[in-house]
C-alpha cells in the first residue's frame, strides 16, 4: 500500500486529487496540508511513501517544501505539481530533489500512474511537456553541459544504454526488456549511474543526459 500526502493551498483540488487517489486500491491517503509548512508537520507525524506537492501557496511554497520533506530521516518521494508545463519553479523543484512533476490537468490514469512509477523509484515527467522542460532547461543552464559529459566520462558502456533509456522516461522494466537484462542489474546499474553522475534521482539524471547531448 502507498502512502500518499496531498499538498495545496486548493481545498478543490485537495478533495479533486483524494478522491481519484482513494479510488485505487494500492493507494491510502495519509494526510493533506494546505501549505508547505503543514506538509512538513504532516510527513513528520504520519509516514508517507509519496508527497503530490503544489508549487505555488502560501507561507511556504512548494520549492521549499520539496527541500524540507526531503531532509526529513524517512522523506517521501515528491510529485510536483505544477499549472504550467514552463513555469520556472518547476526546475528549481527538480534541483532540490523532486522525482517528477506533472500537470494538474493530467489524466487521472496517468497521475495514478505517476504516483505507483514513482513510488516504486522511477520517474515521471509529464509526457507533453517534458521535452520543452528539459530543452529549457538545457538552454539555460550551459555550464551543466560540460560537468555533464565529464560524468559520462566515468560511466561504462551500458551504463550509458541504460542512462539513455532513463532519459527517455522508461521505467526499469522497460529498459531491463530493451537491453535483455534482469531487472536486479537495471537497479544496480541505476545507482551506479546516479553515484557517478553526483544526482540523487533518475530526473536530475535525465537532465543531464539530455545536457551532455546523450538522447541526440
Amino acid at each position: 500500500m502507498i502512502r500518499a500526502m496531498i499538498v495545496d493551498d486548493d481545498a478543490l483540488v485537495r478533495l479533486g486529487l483524494a478522491d481519484l487517489l482513494g479510488s485505487d486500491p494500492g493507494i491510502d491517503v495519509v494526510a493533506q496540508a494546505v501549505d508547505g509548512l503543514q506538509a512538513v508537520e504532516q510527513a513528520t507525524a504520519h509516514r508517507v511513501d509519496v508527497a503530490l506537492v503544489d508549487v505555488r501557496m502560501p507561507r511556504m511554497d512548494g520549492i521549499t517544501a520539496t527541500t524540507r520533506l526531503k531532509e526529513l530521516p524517512h522523506p517521501p518521494k515528491i510529485i510536483t505539481l505544477t499549472t504550467f508545463d514552463l513555469d520556472e519553479y518547476v526546475y528549481n523543484a527538480l534541483a532540490v530533489g523532486a522525482d517528477g512533476f506533472l500537470l494538474k490537468d493530467t489524466d487521472p490514469d496517468e497521475i495514478l500512474r505517476a504516483v505507483h512509477l514513482v513510488a516504486a523509484g522511477s520517474a515521471m515527467l509529464h509526457p507533453t511537456a517534458g521535452r520543452r522542460l528539459i530543452d529549457r532547461y538545457h538552454a539555460t543552464n550551459h555550464p551543466q553541459a560540460t560537468a555533464a559529459r565529464a560524468g559520462l566520462d566515468k560511466l561504462t558502456p551500458r551504463e550509458r544504454d541504460v542512462l539513455a533509456l532513463l532519459a527517455r522516461g522508461d521505467t526499469n522494466a522497460d529498459i531491463a526488456a530493451q537491453l535483455n537484462m534482469r531487472d536486479s542489474t537495471v537497479k544496480t546499474h541505476v545507482s551506479r549511474i546516479l553515484a557517478a553522475l553526483d544526482v540523487t534521482n533518475r530526473v536530475q539524471a535525465a537532465l543531464l543526459a539530455r545536457d551532455a547531448g546523450l538522447d541526440n
